[in-house]
């Protein structure tokens, strides 16, 4: 497993746009992990006297309506954006799995229902799904979390579910068998890790998705709540307050499109690399 993400890895770095996006991410998980230590300013300070001030050496970017220094609540709005993303897809991932694997092994009603399931999430557009949740249960991080991931657990599950079928077919999995390999260790060390490409493919390019669908949740006013930061209630702050500066709006407009850019870039490099046919045809160029 580890010399197929290697090889993955070098052939995103061998795409320009590939490693343009690998850089941009990694960039972006450092700042997210270290922001606590790169704020100049505690994020949530007010200093009314000094509001709307330009970009200067004490402010780099300047600050808000309250005063409060826009560089640090948009790294600490970053950190927030990587924690929301991580954890929806990462929730959204394991779940949509194991029910995807369930709903290939077990046969019947529990498959039925597991279906069901997926196609009632599904009928739903994400965006909706989610305004929908947290207008009636609330904006709290673990709930916005859950609302996203619910609505992304159909997309693993059936990724899953049609890998599972398909792998099960496979020779070697039936000489597993015939050698006396119990089906959960056929699971565990055969299936499980030829169906993991495919779904790790698909959780980079949902990554995105996920960032812009909870800036938008804030933008509306839906999403997370004072004092945290986030990209999209920035994005926010900064177009009620226009007629003042445009810094904000700039800031956090530019903030979005750098983290959504980046782990589309590198998703479709990652899509590329890990399909057959796209390695065939580096290897022939």
């Amino acid at each position: 497993m580890a010399v197929a993400i290697y090889k993955s890895l070098r052939r995103v770095l061998r795409d320009p746009s590939g490693a343009i996006g690998l850089i941009l991410v990694v960039v972006i998980l450092l700042i997210s992990i270290f922001a606590p230590w790169l704020v100049p300013y505690d994020p949530n300070k007010l200093d009314v006297l000094h509001r709307f001030s330009a970009p200067s050496g004490l402010h780099w970017l300047g600050t808000d309506q309250l005063g409060r220094d826009l560089l640090s609540r948009h790294i600490l709005g970053l950190q927030i954006a990587m924690v929301v993303a991580l954890s929806v897809t990462g929730a959204a991932l394991i779940l949509g799995t194991t029910l995807g694997i369930l709903s290939a092994y077990i046969q019947g009603p529990i498959e039925k229902l597991i279906l069901i399931a997926f196609d009632s999430v599904s009928s739903f557009p994400s965006v909706i799904l989610a305004l929908a949740a947290v207008a009636v249960l609330g904006s709290s991080l673990p709930m916005i979390i859950a609302v996203i991931a619910i609505s992304l657990i159909p997309h693993f599950g059936r990724v899953a579910r049609s890998q599972v079928l398909s792998v099960r077919s496979e020779p070697f999995i039936e000489a597993e068998a015939v050698l006396g390999a119990s089906q959960g260790r056929i699971l565990l060390f055969h299936v499980v890790p030829n169906i993991l490409a495919p779904l790790i493919v698909i959780a980079s390019l949902d990554l995105p998705i996920v960032i812009a669908t909870e800036a938008g949740l804030s933008f509306l006013g839906l999403g997370l709540r004072p004092p945290l930061s986030s990209l999209g209630g920035l994005l926010q702050d900064g177009y009620q307050n226009m007629s003042h500066t445009v810094v904000p709006v700039l800031v956090s407009s530019s903030a979005l499109a750098i983290a959504t850019l980046a782990f589309t870039l590198f998703g479709e490099a990652l899509r590329q690399a890990t399909d057959p046919r796209s390695s065939k045809e580096i290897q022939n160029a």
